[in-house]
This record gives C-alpha cells, structure tokens and sequence, in this order.
C-alpha cells in the first residue's frame, strides 16, 4: 500500500505557480487563506478563488515562501 504523501507547506503571503494559466493569463497566485480550501487571489487581475487544498497540490508547480517577496526591513 502506497505512503500518503505529506502536505505541501503553505503559508499566508506564499505565492504559488500553478500549471495552467488563469483566463487573464496570470500563473501566480497569492494564498490568502488556509484550511481545507485554501484560498487564492491572482496577481494579474486580482480574482479570488478557493480551492480544495488537494486541488491546490496537485495544480502547484512551484511556491515561493512569503518572506522572500518582502524587502529589507
């Protein structure tokens, strides 16, 4: 019988390219809640969708963590 395989590490602020494009065009994507459903904003045009968090593995094609996207402080 096959492991499960552990979750995808996510985090509020983390921005996430997924597979396909967003009918915008967008592939990046901002995790804005978490749960279950994990919730995304996209950061071409600004739509807000909630997935469920298996979905949201299974379309991921890279994450880059929050604290990488701030500046210095």
């Amino acid at each position: 019988m096959p492991r499960p395989r552990e979750p995808l590490p996510l985090d509020l602020g983390d921005v996430l390219k997924l597979r396909k494009p967003h009918p915008c065009g967008g592939f990046e994507w901002e995790v804005v809640r978490l749960g279950a459903d994990i919730g995304l904003v996209c950061q071409t045009c600004g739509r807000r969708v909630l997935l469920d968090r298996t979905e949201v593995e299974r379309r991921t094609r890279s994450r880059r963590p929050a604290e990488a996207r701030r500046g210095p402080v």
